[in-house]
């Protein structure tokens, strides 16, 4: 289920070549930790015992990108080269590197195999917010939202087998954090993540659209970790959950509204604009009320250290992040209370968005994605964005420290479920 890939093998087939399929393995990408490099490389090797089924090499290449691919191109005569796209910045370099280090004669092209609208293809420009972007995306499902066609298994085989991976060596290789544990809730891999779709569809789609923004009810579909490391495809769970249209139309429109309007939405903010992990990054309106309301008295001050291990004084932000760090994933209605109570307890809304973008990358599975910089209700760089500096929301009311960015507040939370329950589920362990 993966656009570059079937784009790749179509050309290979007409070129009667045979088809490589090459990971770059970098040694650190942001602050991923232990936690997301093993859920990653557990799910690659699947992929690889999948190539190996389809006479397909697959190579796992230690190194960025630039060091290590134009050389693999060069030894093994490949005659073009076919690459997903993130709308990231450390991603897109990663591209730019390599193009400017091919042969001239080697043909290089980028597929958004990541999004169901191509990103560039959705929108020319920065969308406002999700009513300016959402019709663009509708209009054009009937083209992109497809089955799709199957991958064969290979006919021209490399002349030469693909080297034996040695997977436990990769890790030596790597320069992470290795204290921050994996989560025993998620299995990596296609088969695992084909399977909590499954069991979405089968036991929460219904009390989706009603119980989506309970953090007590089971009623998300948890595909994020997923998601984000391409081991489920969007599309894939969008073709599966819409085949439920006639029993829960609900609850199918609002996974499209989160999973495709809002995520795309997403990835549209980070590939237009390039301020999209700062304050600058904001609208006019919400620098200014931001910058106005920036020496404002806080009524509490945390540092990092305190925020990371959960220990303020308010007992739903301190279980909302600690399960996080236990479980690599926060319920998405508590991620927007988390973020803007980092604004109000930081020393200024810069501080509070590094703080947010620190934590969020760290402890989530599905951190370091275009939807965490901006907090959605179920997925993850747009949260973020959205929860501290108004990014795709309007100016709201006037008050201390926020000025016109929207405020949450514990009460608040109260009046929509069981804050009490969701306290004692996550309580300090010590």
């Amino acid at each position: 289920d993966n656009w570059a890939f079937l784009y790749a093998q179509r050309l290979a087939l007409k070129q009667e070549l045979p088809l490589h399929v090459c990971f770059c393995l970098v040694p650190k990408f942001l602050e991923a930790t232990i936690r997301h490099y093993r859920f990653m490389l557990r799910g690659l090797q699947e992929v690889a015992e999948e190539c190996a089924e389809l006479n397909i090499s697959f190579h796992l290449l230690l190194g960025y990108a630039k060091d290590v691919l134009p050389t693999f191109v060069a030894e093994h005569g490949v005659g073009g080269l076919v690459t997903d796209f993130s709308p990231l910045r450390l991603p897109r370099q990663w591209v730019e590197d390599v193009r400017e280090r091919l042969p001239e004669d080697v043909p290089f092209a980028q597929v958004d195999a990541h999004n169901i609208v191509p990103c560039w293809v959705a929108s020319p420009k920065q969308e406002y917010s999700a009513r300016t972007i959402r019709g663009k995306i509708h209009a054009l499902l009937p083209e992109f939202l497809t089955e799709f066609p199957p991958v064969v298994r290979h006919p021209h085989p490399a002349s030469c087998p693909a080297e034996p991976i040695a997977w436990e060596a990769c890790y030596s290789s790597l320069q992470v954090d290795h204290t921050v544990k994996e989560v025993e809730w998620a299995t990596p891999g296609t088969a695992a993540g084909m399977a909590v779709l499954k069991s979405f569809i089968a036991e929460r789609l219904k009390s989706f659209s009603t119980h989506r923004n309970d953090p007590n009810k089971a009623a998300l579909s948890n595909l994020s970790p997923w998601l984000h490391f391409g081991q489920v495809s969007t599309q894939r769970a969008i073709l599966e959950v819409q085949k439920h249209r006639r029993n829960y139309k609900d609850s199918v429109d609002a996974f499209v509204e989160e999973a495709v309007v809002r995520r795309e939405l997403a990835e549209n903010f980070c590939y237009y604009n390039e301020n999209y992990d700062s304050v600058q990054g904001a609208y006019d309106w919400a620098q200014t009320t931001l910058k106005l309301h920036a020496k404002d008295k806080r009524p509490y001050l945390y540092s990092l250290q305190e925020l990371e291990q959960g220990t303020t004084h308010d007992p739903l932000w301190n279980a909302s992040q600690l399960q996080m760090v236990r479980e690599g994933k926060m319920h998405g209605f508590l991620r927007m209370y988390w973020a803007k109570k980092i604004l109000e307890w930081t020393r200024s809304p810069e501080e509070a968005l590094q703080f947010a973008i620190y934590l969020n990358d760290r402890y989530e599975l599905d951190g370091r994605d275009p939807n965490g910089y901006l907090t959605l209700v179920s997925l993850c760089l747009a949260g973020c964005l959205w929860s501290i500096c108004g990014i795709h929301d309007q100016g709201w009311a006037e008050r201390p420290i926020f000025g016109k960015i929207r405020y949450m507040n514990y009460a608040g939370c109260k009046r929509k479920f069981d804050v009490d329950q969701f306290e004692r589920r996550y309580a300090p362990t010590h």
